[in-house]
């Protein structure tokens, strides 16, 4: 098959291309290291029983942690990023059965290529416009094979709800990080200030969308992927709609039935509206997708 990096869009603004690509971001979460990723590999990997040498997609991959060990597993990974900064660094990790590639989850990376796509802590609900989610579930089932697993590790928005702590201030080897956190009906905030000792303050703002179980389900369903198990944390105990901190979806690819063909338009009337109209603003994003020439990235 062909191979290619597709670079983001320079002209976007967008929030999470800056903050996810600065040495800030990489430092408030540092805990988010490698031996949690092991450890919650360490579950999954069982549950699912993929064979020796399955290929996996690593989407929204980071520096490369959970990759890095999913590969000494026996699996065929590839990594995949927007942040030009995480891949670089990921780079370093690369082996004959990993690799790495910037690439936007929006832009289509390959048909009938992978076994398994992760798309691992909150990598989702970023987007601007409600339909590039739609497209990007569109885009991950369809480099899935028949039968391939997707797994998406999301947030559990009643607990964070219920956790949600508005102010609080870390101190991270002399930087000062002022954090502020609000939500509204549909989305989750986070302003991040960054004090350091010299120079003007630093201000991000973070946005994670507010998808529920059945949200999650309605996207799914065009695109032939079936929930299977739902896990409530990284242990992968049964979820719980209030108490669980994550929403740990585990989706089948299916063939289309009769009864997939026939749900969209109907289960989805509600979401559609909840979404901004995603399936009307899906056909606009793919529509300028073709005009402006974002093609395939098609992986081995």
């Amino acid at each position: 098959m062909l191979t290619t990096t597709v670079q983001p869009d320079t002209q976007r603004s967008e929030w999470f291309a800056s903050w996810f690509d600065s040495f800030h971001y990489h430092k408030l979460y540092a805990q988010r290291d490698d031996a949690e990723a092991a450890g919650f590999i360490d579950e999954l990997i069982p549950r699912l029983r993929p064979r020796q040498g399955a290929r996996v997609l690593d989407l929204g991959c980071g520096a490369g942690r959970h990759s890095k060990y999913l590969a000494s597993k026996g699996l065929r990974v590839t990594g995949m990023d927007l942040a030009a900064g995480s891949i670089r660094e990921a780079k370093k990790r690369e082996q004959p059965r990993l690799r790495f590639l910037q690439h936007d989850m929006r832009v289509p990376f390959g048909r009938n290529s992978f076994d398994y796509v992760f798309n691992f802590f909150t990598s989702f609900g970023y987007f601007e416009q409600p339909g590039e989610h739609m497209v990007v579930v569109r885009n991950m089932a369809t480099s899935l094979r028949h039968g391939g697993v997707l797994v998406l590790d999301y947030l559990n928005v009643r607990h964070a709800e219920a956790q949600l702590t508005s102010g609080e201030i870390k101190e991270i080897d002399g930087v000062i990080y002022r954090l502020t956190r609000w939500t509204d009906a549909r989305h989750f905030f986070k302003r991040i200030v960054v004090e350091g000792r010299d120079g003007e303050p630093l201000e991000y703002v973070e946005r994670v969308a507010k998808f529920s179980l059945r949200d999650f389900e309605r996207m799914f369903v065009p695109h032939d992927l079936s929930i299977e198990a739902v896990h409530g944390d990284y242990r992968l105990s049964p979820y719980d709609y209030l108490d669980s901190p994550r929403m740990i979806l585990v989706a089948k690819k299916r063939g289309p039935s009769a009864d997939a063909r026939l749900l969209p338009r109907e289960a989805l009337a509600d979401t559609a509206e909840r979404l901004g109209h995603h399936r009307r603003v899906e056909r606009t994003h793919l529509r300028k997708e073709a005009s402006e020439g974002r093609v395939n990235a098609a992986l081995p």
